[in-house]
C-alpha cells in the first residue's frame, strides 16, 4: 500500500468490511489510510489482500513476507 490514491472497483467490493473494521476514521485518498491498512494488513480478508495487490498497492512479495511473519 505505498500510496494514497485512486480506489480500484476490487477495492470498493472487496475492502469494504476490513475499511470499515480497521480503518474507517480515515478519508479515503488519505496516506494515513495507506498506513492504517498496512498495520491491519495480518487481519485484512485474503479477498481484500488480493484487490489491493491488484491494485498495485502491496506487492504479493510484501504479502507473503507478512504472512510468513505473522506465521500463516
Amino acid at each position: 500500500m505505498a500510496q494514497a490514491g485512486a480506489v480500484s472497483k476490487d477495492m470498493q467490493n472487496y475492502c469494504v468490511n476490513d475499511y470499515k473494521k480497521f480503518c474507517g476514521q480515515w478519508g479515503l485518498d488519505s496516506s494515513g489510510l495507506n498506513l492504517c491498512m498496512r498495520k491491519a494488513g495480518p487481519s485484512l480478508s485474503p479477498a481484500c489482500v488480493q484487490a489491493l495487490v491488484k491494485a498495485g498497492k502491496v506487492s504479493q512479495a510484501e504479502v507473503d513476507k507478512i504472512k510468513a511473519a505473522a506465521g500463516r
